[in-house]
């Protein structure tokens, strides 16, 4: 029999699954509603439905790899468990101080986040190293019998555990986990050198305490999927996705959950580099809009921008600073806008305003017909003709159009005096304007053109708002894949098995020991090549990637640069201090003339990326594909209030073969998502399928 994986991408709206038929080189997808009180679920629920709908036996599931929310929304909704901290002496309240950064220099009532370990449950002992991981003052151990004891009197049930250099010695971290261990074994315990060996004392305990708190809910929700997959008689391991856009086996997953916050999304800037290379481009623009948030994320010579450091769980949504700091690998993504099903209401000002709050899944958009009150963007779409009531998720689900009418009425229309078509519009501009100005401004922080640019829309939404998005940045080509809804879980099939180790030894590069430092990346290594190795990666198909953090002494701020391992090797100075000035110069247009040196060393170990190519290169969704390039009906759309509605015709995505060109204005539905072609917009099926389109 056919061997099969399947990707399963969890959304705060819906629920991906697509399974790929290895040896036919074919995928198939469904999609189903988020069970927000259980998401594993939906997971179980989608697994069984795609199997059973294609009659395909459990035991021929080679793989399972899931992405998940489940950490964001622990620590976005604060539902994790009471967490503790123990930290050096002194050191107590550093996650209130943090940087001493106000992200808004002028408002006299800012409000911080508040620490997730509370004072009372953040703990000092005595001990303390130097800054070379020296042993200054002796660990009081003794200290930790009574820390413990007030810990479980007031039911903390995870423990951070951040001491002061404990990246470069982790000796007494250790000693407190293995204490805990004998006279408090049901407390989790998270240490600081194993969830983030990183300088920076405010950003290592932020990341170290959500380590703690996410953990113990983590673990079992990974445990109800393993037991669930192996009472449907899936034998094979469960694989997630890390925010870095790599793919971990389920055990070490639950050894670092918060390495799991941005799991999805990364997953979506994994898809568009798939279809970003059939199509022959590399420098992308992946806008991923689903039925929650909206993302984007930038992609150079076909590799995600990452980062090594991310904030979660904003005050303020687009506000930098306002959250809270974790010192992780990630895709580097920004969140622009709101999704599907974001709440539109008028402000103070008297002005559409859309998000930051949404109807989710339950109760969802109005149309959704389960007791949701608030007019969504959703519901704006389904009036505006952009989506159509008897033909959502191909039909499965129908969505009352009246029901959206009557709220956008009596919430927005009637107050501001406007017809209900204005303020569907209006809802539609407004979330699309503000998109279009947060991913123009990231681009720019980065210092890069975004008009240079080719956008990969995906998501459920995405598809529905591009054209009028790329319009707004001045991209003039569009690559639209077939299957855009359920790309993210397409991205986690096609996701190596990896992980990425980082340690500090700070140092000027003149001044490095390296003798030391390969004896560090030889320990990092080992440690990868084993992890990757456990998740069924063959030796001779495992490759190691080596990088470093650098800048020039007296900055704060750091670049990564590319280090070949030879130059580790012989300590070839010269060749680091080379490419990391190349680095720099990318970046900031300039080399500075002070010596560099190094912060962090960096070592990526990866098995080899799975041949998906082929799956979505012209063979993906065979058993729906026919020639029919006529529309197969037509409907009303409106495109701005001086056209108001055009009668447009209606495609099906399916049918659409090679060499297939549609102009605007035109509709072409699948199953998961609906594009719309505006007028002044031309598309063409590539040989992969995908759309491209341009503007006229």
């Amino acid at each position: 029999m056919s061997k099969v994986r399947i990707g399963v991408d969890i959304g705060g709206t819906f629920t991906d699954v697509v399974l790929w038929d290895i040896d036919a080189g074919e995928t198939r997808n469904t999609k189903l509603l988020t069970t927000p009180d259980d998401p594993s679920r939906a997971v179980m629920d989608g697994i069984r439905h795609i199997l059973n709908e294609h009659s395909i036996a459990p035991t021929d599931v080679e793989a399972v790899i899931h992405g998940t929310t489940l950490v964001a929304n622990a620590l976005i909704e604060r539902k994790g468990v009471k967490t503790g901290l123990i930290t050096t002496r002194g050191f107590r309240d550093v996650l209130e101080i943090g940087r001493e950064w106000r992200y808004d220099l002028f408002d006299l009532a800012i409000e911080m986040p508040t620490p997730i370990a509370e004072r009372a449950a953040r703990a000092e002992i005595t001990e303390r190293l130097d800054a070379d991981g020296n042993v200054l003052t002796p660990l009081a151990l003794d200290e930790l019998d009574d820390i413990a004891a007030a810990f479980q009197a007031t039911d903390v049930q995870s423990i951070a555990v951040c001491l002061l250099h404990a990246y470069r010695n982790p000796a007494h971290e250790l000693a407190i986990k293995n204490r805990l261990a004998e006279i408090a074994p049901d407390l989790s315990v998270s240490l600081s050198s194993v969830v983030s060996a990183e300088m920076g004392e405010y950003e290592r305990s932020s990341t170290t305490v959500a380590d703690a708190y996410v953990h113990p809910i983590f673990k079992r929700y990974v445990e109800r999927l393993v037991d669930g997959l192996a009472e449907m008689a899936i034998g094979c391991d469960l694989l997630l996705v890390l925010s870095d856009g790599r793919t971990v086996r389920h055990d070490t997953a639950t050894e670092f959950p918060i390495r799991l916050v941005q799991s999805g999304p990364a997953a979506g800037a994994q898809a568009a580099v798939l279809y970003g290379g059939v199509s022959g481009e590399h420098d992308l623009l992946c806008f991923d809009m689903g039925g929650t948030t909206a993302k984007a994320c930038l992609i150079e010579h076909g590799e995600p921008q990452r980062s090594a450091s991310f904030e979660v769980a904003r005050v303020f949504r687009f506000a930098e600073g306002s959250g809270l700091p974790l010192q992780i690998p990630a895709i580097d993504m920004i969140e622009i806008g709101a999704g599907g099903g974001s709440i539109a209401r008028i402000d103070r000002l008297g002005l559409i305003q859309v998000g930051p709050d949404s109807a989710g899944s339950d109760p969802g958009p109005v149309c959704y017909g389960k007791a949701g009150t608030e007019p969504t963007v959703t519901d704006a779409d389904l009036i505006l003709g952009y989506l159509d009531a008897d033909s959502f998720l191909g039909g499965a689900m129908h969505l009352d159009k009246s029901a959206a009418i009557e709220a956008i009425r009596t919430k927005l229309a009637d107050p501001l005096g406007i017809s209900v078509e204005d303020a569907a519009w209006g809802i539609h501009e407004t979330v699309t304007g503000n998109m279009a100005q947060a991913a123009a401004i990231h681009a720019i922080e980065k210092g890069l053109n975004i008009a240079r640019f080719k956008m990969v829309p995906i998501g459920g939404a995405g598809p529905v708002h591009a054209c009028s998005l790329a319009q707004k940045m001045g991209i003039d080509r569009l690559i639209c894949p077939l299957g855009a809804g359920v790309a993210s879980a397409i991205g986690m099939l096609g996701s190596p098995i990896s992980f990425e180790f980082a340690q500090t030894n700070m140092a000027r590069l003149d001044a490095v020991d390296w003798r030391e430092i390969a004896t560090l990346t030889d320990q990092l290594t080992d440690r990868g090549r084993e992890l990757v190795r456990n998740a069924g990666v063959s030796v001779p198909d495992i490759t190691v990637r080596y990088g470093a953090m650098m800048r020039y002494v007296g900055q704060g701020y750091e670049v990564e640069a590319p280090i070949e391992e030879s130059a580790i090797r012989t300590g070839d100075s010269a060749a680091i201090k080379a490419v990391f000035e190349a680095s720099y110069r990318q970046r900031f247009g300039r080399t500075e003339g002070m010596p560099p040196e190094v912060i962090t060393w960096r070592v990526v170990v990866s098995g080899p990326r799975p041949p998906l190519l082929d799956a979505i290169s012209g063979t993906e969704n065979t058993s729906r594909t026919f020639d029919a390039t006529q529309a197969k009906g037509s409907r009303a759309v409106w495109f701005g209030s001086d056209s108001g509605f055009i009668e447009t015709p209606v495609f099906d995505r399916y049918g659409l073969q090679p060499a297939t060109k549609l102009d605007g204005p035109s509709i072409i539905e699948e199953v998961e998502s609906t594009l719309i072609l505006p007028p002044d917009f031309t598309a063409e099926v590539d040989s992969a399928r995908n759309l491209i389109i341009s503007t006229e």
